[in-house]
């Protein structure tokens, strides 16, 4: 696989996000509404589309569970399935709430739905009170006051595969994260990126699997070929978008099975969504662009 350029995702292929992303969103539902999801179905919002944004995977999932509490009849796996038949992300997760439960449920279901104290509740968790007094400039919660889960995130890429990299590619990232909190697993994972190479969810309003930051970044290098290495579907899903977009460039997707899926079965749901490759951990990548 000839490439003049590597794009990187950053959870699930530089560093591990079990104990922390993942880890708030369980603990966010549990907090504000005292019952949550099994960690287990994040998987689910992830594989259905949408859900760049660990803040709207989130509010689905919390959606559904006040959506129990109405009578709601779909599994987590019927639901998450009709939300990818809806296309994916926090609004088709409302509208098949909303034709499944009828208009004064889900309305009731609404007023509940605080997805403002949600996405505080999960920055609280996730980035502890130092942190979060100096991202949100605001004072945490006495019970939520923390060290934070961002302090749970071993690192995955190896410093010979970071110097592999970037002695042999221009190099660039593409994330869901806020910019603070990539600019962190940036820096711990010992990868300086100038920030004309980035796009995190500050950067674009679109998000993933939208190819507008992939094809921006391979006109940015002048690149032929940008092979883009992320832990999702909807990474994979943005690589296949930007070769539609721009077909006078490759856009290769390779998948890693580091983050959310693993083992067989996530290497054939790659292969169903269109990645190029599959590989064990993102430190495979230097020998199999050889």
């Amino acid at each position: 696989m000839n490439v003049d350029a590597v794009v990187l995702d950053v959870d699930g292929v530089l560093v591990d996000v079990a104990d922390s992303y993942r880890r708030a969103i369980v603990e966010s539902i549990e907090t504000v509404y005292g019952r949550t999801i099994r960690r287990a179905d994040i998987q689910s919002f992830k594989d259905a589309g949408g859900f760049n944004n660990d803040w709207e995977l989130t509010d689905a999932a919390a959606l559904f569970v006040l959506a129990k509490g109405e009578g709601f009849a779909l599994s987590m796996d019927d639901y998450t399935d009709r939300i990818a038949e809806e296309g994916g992300g926090v609004d088709a997760a409302e509208r098949v709430v909303c034709a499944e439960l009828g208009g004064n449920a889900t309305e009731r279901v609404r007023r509940e739905w605080n997805r403002e104290r949600l996405r505080d509740v999960f920055q609280q968790l996730y980035l502890g009170a130092d942190l979060y007094r100096g991202i949100e400039d605001a004072e945490p919660d006495p019970d939520l006051a923390g060290d934070g889960f961002i302090h749970d995130e071993p690192v995955i890429v190896a410093p010979e595969t970071v110097d592999a990299l970037t002695r042999r590619f221009d190099v660039g990232v593409v994330t869901g994260r806020p910019a603070a909190e990539a600019e962190i697993a940036l820096e711990r994972a010992g990868l300086d990126v100038p920030l004309e190479h980035r796009f995190t969810m500050d950067d674009w309003e679109e998000g993933k699997p939208h190819p507008y930051a992939l094809t921006t970044l391979a006109e940015r290098f002048a690149a032929d070929s940008v092979a883009f290495v992320g832990d999702t579907l909807d990474d994979v899903r943005t690589a296949v978008n930007a070769a539609d977009a721009d077909p006078s460039r490759e856009y290769p997707g390779i998948g890693v099975l580091t983050g959310g899926l693993t083992g067989d079965d996530g290497r054939r749901k790659y292969e169903d969504a269109g990645a190029s490759a599959v590989l064990d951990s993102v430190n495979d990548l230097p020998e199999f662009l050889d």
